[in-house]
């Protein structure tokens, strides 16, 4: 699937691409990278990136980095670690395949700052469906 191609699948996951402004930067076979600007809407009660919104990063750059129009996957099990606290204003996640079998799959997704600060990795389980 081309980027132009993924970015207008894609479009339909509203959540992420509208309410959250997710945009898919990178896609490639079994890979993806998604960029997520902070706002005021990803604040939590004391103005740190809520890790609700990071997770919604993590879990569509997973989408994206497995799901095309003919193959769908979905999330099994998902475990997200925080690593440290959001300093800067953009926030990118890489999902990259780790091991694919016939009925599930691993994925990694590293999040960091636009300042290069690591923010979060998220490891995946995919069920195909």
């Amino acid at each position: 699937m081309t980027l132009e191609e993924a970015r207008e699948f894609f479009s339909n996951d509203r959540y992420a691409t509208e309410a959250s402004g997710i945009t898919i930067e990178e896609v490639g076979e079994n890979h993806s990278v998604c960029r997520m600007p902070i706002g005021p809407i990803h604040k939590n009660a004391v103005g740190g990136v809520m890790g609700g919104a990071v997770y919604t990063l993590c879990d569509f750059a997973f989408a994206v980095a497995t799901n095309d129009r003919e193959h769908h996957t979905v999330t099994a099990v998902s475990q997200i670690s925080y690593m440290s606290l959001v300093k800067g204003d953009v926030l990118t996640a890489t999902a990259d395949l780790i091991k694919d079998g016939r009925r599930t799959c691993f994925f990694q997704v590293t999040v960091k700052d636009n300042l290069g600060n690591l923010i979060a990795i998220a490891n995946t389980t995919g069920m195909h469906v």
